[in-house]
């Protein structure tokens, strides 16, 4: 019996022993993290930066501060009265931060997390003064996005821990967090991991973010002058892969990104997957050629629809919107002709077709996007109906992304390579030293270069003012384009939707020597239009024209004016006006001065900048004293 007795008095002095110790040092590192003070350096070093291809910094570390209770510091009378100004400083209700003060099963609670510098500076100031009793401010290292929402999509954000969430930040968490200091003795043997260099890796992205920024504002003007769900952009340079702009409206600010639900900070232009509808009439008629079953001088019937008898008997009928009569490969893409592309799609078998779709990177991700990239869908010519050939050669039946796009377009702009896409330039260690720097990558031969040339010749009557994309057209520079209108699966029904569209259209340019690849996507228009030609051409010109006002390519006839070997100003085309109203959608305000002299006209210009919207319409007739509204931004 006393045996048991002297275990059982061990057994409770030795838990007494381990709990004091346990809250000891529980204590300790409460405490211990009041006595932080603003501009100390972290053992963990810093999170590396993300900067544009110029330098131009995007992402870095900047002190924030966790602010905490520990209640057995604090007076509760006096902290009750504390408790609205601490709302105010934190951002916390009152009656939450009441509710957890007075709440006897915790001794400790957050107030907020990753507060900003300014607010924890009035915490700790009033701290000193015998204020907030019992309040801790513990620095941790946070994410400062200095532009903003520029590139959001792309560049993602961190949270907690200040760990990568999405986009690059997560991609390349890795290489951005702090790395552990290795010995200077050449073994590559870690030193003490808690010692880690003073940041982690910088990030080179590919993107220009003056470019981006250009863009950003003419995909803004786009969704809201369309009445738009969204609208897309991203534009490739076609001999290394490189994505010089990655854009998406609406967008969010990785400054506060949880004021931004999940489908705000989608990254549609890797993450969303759509039918393409006719600017995928490129890959299409593209790979038939290649196949030698057609050349550019074919002639193709294009009498209004695309007509076929299966052996079941079943009828397959696909119409166009007009009849083009006889045309050959340049008129098929230039009128877009749904008859024309499906009578080519019968002279190749299903498998060869598909086999060349999935050569140009279609059904299979990119890499370039997150972990949750969508490779699109492409199915198995098993698995394709009687009318699947035609339909998925016009842009139906196969889904993809704005990724895939503007990379196969890239494979069509360079003389037939698909290169794999990159979003990154370069990396750099801490120290300076090069990690990775990027160069092109060919992953295949997707056609020949006589194949890709003769697409291009082909898109370059699109451009012309026979074809769909005349409004895409940049005034003395060889443009190529291909337009695309493509109606929306209605999740519901299941069946093709008679409200919801994509308008869409890629260029590619300069036609003669190609440079950019160059896409645009306009989801759910709901304005005066939806067709891909009148609506996502002109936002294409614009945005060329930004592509243009920052690389170094010359415009055809145009003289170049070259100062300090850095500015390029080619002389500005004036805008005419005759008996049909042109449309002067991206025209400048000095281009069209020499409207305002026009005696027999009364023109009224408003803002600033470039033409975004006009009255009369593209088209109407123009007569003596016809009134012409122009508005700029």
């Amino acid at each position: 019996m006393r045996m048991l007795k002297f275990r059982l008095g061990s057994a409770l002095v030795l838990l007494g022993i381990i709990a004091t110790l346990i809250f000891a040092r529980y204590a300790q590192l409460a405490f211990a993290s009041s006595s932080i003070a603003l501009g100390e350096d972290a053992l963990e070093g810093e999170r590396g930066r993300i900067v544009d291809r110029n330098g131009l910094t995007l992402a870095m570390d900047v002190p924030k501060y966790d602010i905490s209770v520990w209640k057995p510091s604090a007076d509760k009378e006096v902290f009750e009265l504390e408790i609205p100004e601490l709302a105010k400083l934190t951002g916390m209700p009152a009656d939450s931060i009441h509710a957890r003060f007075i709440d006897e099963n915790q001794n400790f609670f957050y107030l907020a997390r990753r507060l900003p510098a300014d607010k924890a500076t009035v915490l700790l100031n009033a701290k000193k003064q015998g204020k907030y009793q019992g309040v801790q401010v513990e620095e941790i290292s946070g994410r400062l996005y200095p532009e903003g929402r520029l590139a959001a999509h792309l560049i993602g954000f961190t949270g907690e821990g200040n760990s990568g969430l999405d986009g690059i930040e997560i991609k390349y968490n890795a290489e951005l967090n702090p790395k552990p200091r290795k010995a200077d003795d050449g073994t590559g043997r870690l030193i003490d991991p808690s010692i880690k260099l003073p940041q982690g890796d910088r990030i080179s992205l590919s993107i220009d973010a003056t470019l981006q920024h250009m863009i950003e504002d003419i995909l803004k003007d786009t969704v809201k002058a369309n009445g738009a769900e969204a609208a897309l952009a991203i534009a490739m340079d076609v001999h290394s892969g490189e994505l010089l702009c990655y854009a998406a409206e609406p967008g969010f600010d990785p400054n506060d990104y949880s004021a931004y639900d999940a489908e705000a900070r989608r990254d549609l232009l890797s993450l969303y997957s759509y039918e393409p509808g006719s600017v995928f009439k490129l890959f299409s008629m593209a790979s038939i050629l290649d196949l030698g079953a057609i050349t550019p001088n074919t002639i193709f019937d294009c009498d209004g629809a695309y007509r076929k008898t299966l052996p079941s008997g079943e009828k397959i009928l696909i119409k166009d919107l007009g009849v083009y009569g006889k045309q050959n490969l340049a008129g098929v893409l230039a009128l877009s002709s749904n008859a024309g592309v499906g009578y080519a799609s019968d002279k190749v078998t299903e498998q060869d077709l598909y086999q060349r779709l999935i050569a140009f990177g279609f059904g299979a991700k990119t890499g370039v996007g997150l972990s949750g990239e969508s490779p699109g869908s492409l199915r198995e010519p098993e698995k394709w109906s009687g009318r699947s050939k035609p339909t998925i050669a016009i842009g139906q039946e196969v889904m993809v992304t704005a990724l895939q796009m503007i990379s196969a377009a890239g494979a069509i702009a360079n003389g037939g390579l698909l290169l794999k896409p990159t979003t990154i330039n370069r990396i750099e260690s801490a120290d300076g030293q090069l990690v990775f720097q990027h160069e092109p990558q060919v992953l295949r031969r997707v056609v020949s270069e006589a194949s890709a040339k003769a697409i291009l010749d082909a898109m370059e009557h699109t451009a012309s003012l026979q074809g769909t994309g005349w409004r895409a057209k940049v005034p003395d520079i060889r443009m190529a384009v291909k337009t695309g209108t493509a109606q929306m699966i209605d999740p519901t029904t299941r069946a093709y939707s008679d409200t919801d569209y994509i308008a869409s259209t890629l260029g590619i340019f300069p036609a003669d020597k190609p440079r950019i690849a160059l896409y645009i996507a306009i989801i759910k228009p709901r304005g005066a239009s939806y067709l891909g030609g009148q609506i996502a051409a002109p936002v294409l010109r614009q945005a060329a024209e930004a592509v243009l006002s920052i690389l170094d390519i010359e415009r055809g006839k145009t003289p170049v004016v070259v100062h300090g070997g850095t500015l390029r100003m080619p002389e500005e085309k004036e805008a005419a006006v005759g008996a049909i109203m042109p449309d002067l959608t991206g025209y400048s305000k000095r281009s069209l001065l020499p409207l305002l002299e026009r005696k027999d006209l009364h023109v009224s210009i408003s803002g600033d900048g470039y033409v975004v919207s006009q009255q009369p319409a593209p088209g109407a007739t123009i007569s003596e004293g016809s009134k012409i509204i122009l508005r700029l931004k």
